[in-house]
């Protein structure tokens, strides 16, 4: 296994870590916001620009603007696999505006995809459900289900040792 963990996080937490080239990023902002302002030592950097959002229509003309598509879920596809193929360990970090539905979205299918452990993937209940199923399209039979909200209230209500 050449990712070893895969961690999701906001763009205002991302944009304060110190870079490492042992750290690979998927940066996902808003159509229109400017880029995130990474520290230049992390080397391996998928910029995408998509909405959080979910169609209200399975029957919509695509591509959308600002929605997430086919195209962006191969990039992310192909960013991964490569790491993957690397000869070297790294992580994969993927951040969006909140940290919330895409990032972790991503960091699901990144799971799936390589076997390689999720930090925090019991608060990954509210996953854009629209961005894992466009990811998922392209490798069939792969399966990066999502935690029940439930999961992370009973992690939070139990006592620490």
């Amino acid at each position: 296994m050449t990712i070893r963990l895969v961690r999701y996080t906001s763009r205002k937490l991302a944009e304060q870590l110190l870079g490492t080239p042992y750290m690979a990023v998927i940066s996902i902002t808003d159509p229109g916001t400017p880029e995130a302002r990474l520290d230049p030592l992390f080397r391996h950097v998928l910029r995408l620009a998509f909405y959080d959002a979910v169609p209200a229509d399975d029957y919509l003309p695509a591509p959308l603007p600002g929605l997430f598509d086919y195209r962006m879920a191969g990039q992310i596809s192909a960013f991964i696999g490569e790491l993957h193929a690397a000869p070297f360990e790294i992580e994969l970090m993927v951040h969006c505006e909140f940290g919330v539905s895409r990032s972790a979205a991503v960091a699901l299918f990144a799971e799936a995809l390589t076997g390689a452990p999720l930090e925090a993937r019991q608060f990954t209940y509210e996953a854009n459900q629209w961005v894992l199923d466009r990811l998922l399209e392209r490798h069939p039979g792969l399966d990066a289900n999502p935690p029940s909200p439930l999961v992370s209230h009973e992690r939070r209500s139990e006592r620490r040792a």
